[in-house]
């Protein structure tokens, strides 16, 4: 038997301590590379977006990738690549951790469209609010001292 799955998922990481190093002019190079990283392991990328501080990503894993060794490898591998190209002045590389959410397909047109909107929602919302109101909407249980290790 052939594997299929549906697995739809938000991802979201911050730089260290939340540093808000991402300069918006040149985000879109970073985007590109890392949608060149996720086609390499044959994962669907539907969007990607962020502000200063942090990133989304909405994406399909390949069902042979692991969701830890994808953000892992995403997140070395564009870390050295905004070192290499000295794209970012301040950055000083992502938190440890990371969020992964799933939904489904029927949720996905408008998660693309709130990821799209990223810069317009955190004219109001801060990164730590957001990312406590999807840790609540999701039920997952966490200790706020630990949120961007």
């Amino acid at each position: 038997m052939s594997t299929y799955t549906q697995i739809l998922y938000q991802i979201v990481f911050s730089t260290y301590k939340r540093e808000p190093s991402i300069v918006p002019e040149k985000k879109e190079q970073l985007f590109r590379y890392i949608w060149g990283c996720m086609e390499k392991r044959n994962c669907k990328l539907y969007r990607i977006n962020g502000v200063e501080d942090h990133l989304h990503i909405i994406t399909h894993l390949h069902p042979s990738q692991s969701l830890a060794d994808l953000v892992h490898d995403i997140k070395l591998a564009s870390g050295n690549y905004i070192k290499r190209n000295a794209l970012f002045p301040y950055f000083n590389g992502w938190q440890k951790g990371y969020g992964a959410f799933t939904y489904t397909n029927k949720e996905k047109q408008a998660l693309v469209q709130y990821v799209m909107n990223q810069e317009a929602h955190h004219r109001t919302v801060d990164l730590k609010d957001e990312y406590i109101g999807l840790l609540i909407a999701h039920e997952i249980e966490y200790n706020e001292d630990f949120l961007f290790d």
